[in-house]
């Protein structure tokens, strides 16, 4: 059985103006939230062989906070993943080596809301939020995809769980 895991970047700071949008860091209230995920991670055994990792700040300082949790063997920061669409994401996935069978993509908004409703099967497309509703921050929607890598289409994933900081933190 392969998974896949889409976790949003934590919540980023908008201090500084003048910094490019690549390089905004973490918010203190992001900062918070992958330290919660971090806990749930750690507490629901996810053990991602293979950590895909766009190389804006926010989303490697959220990766920074949940790696003790998860300890992967394997991480690949790419540009591309930042700038990157659904479909260009899709893609990315088709093209993951057969080996990975546990893969966690850590990118931004609006491509990873629209993967998790892309990839999502019929039944279970109804517990993500609608694409006009909000995919926060530090969320994660986890995956089981059946078969292999290069033949993933849109409506072939099995949502496993949906998780976002104000469901793990109590509300």
């Amino acid at each position: 059985m392969r998974t896949l895991h889409l976790l949003r970047h934590g919540k980023s700071s908008w201090k500084d103006g003048a910094l490019d949008d690549h390089d905004r860091p973490l918010s203190k209230r992001g900062r918070r939230a992958a330290g919660l995920l971090a806990d749930h991670l750690a507490r629901s055994g996810l053990a991602p062989d293979l950590v895909l990792c766009s190389s804006a700040l926010r989303a490697r300082q959220t990766f920074d906070l949940i790696a003790r949790a998860l300890k992967p063997p394997r991480v690949i920061v790419e540009r591309a993943l930042y700038e990157a669409g659904p479909r260009r994401l899709l893609r990315y996935l088709r093209e993951l080596p057969e080996s990975a069978q546990c893969v966690l993509l850590v990118g931004h908004n609006p491509a990873l809301h629209e993967l998790a409703l892309t990839l999502a099967d019929t039944p279970s497309r109804s517990r993500l939020p609608a694409l006009d509703e909000k995919f926060p921050t530090a969320a994660l929607a986890s995956f089981h995809v059946a078969g292999a890598w290069r033949v993933l289409v849109p409506h072939s994933a099995t949502l496993l769980a949906y998780v976002t900081p104000a469901g793990i933190d109590g509300g």
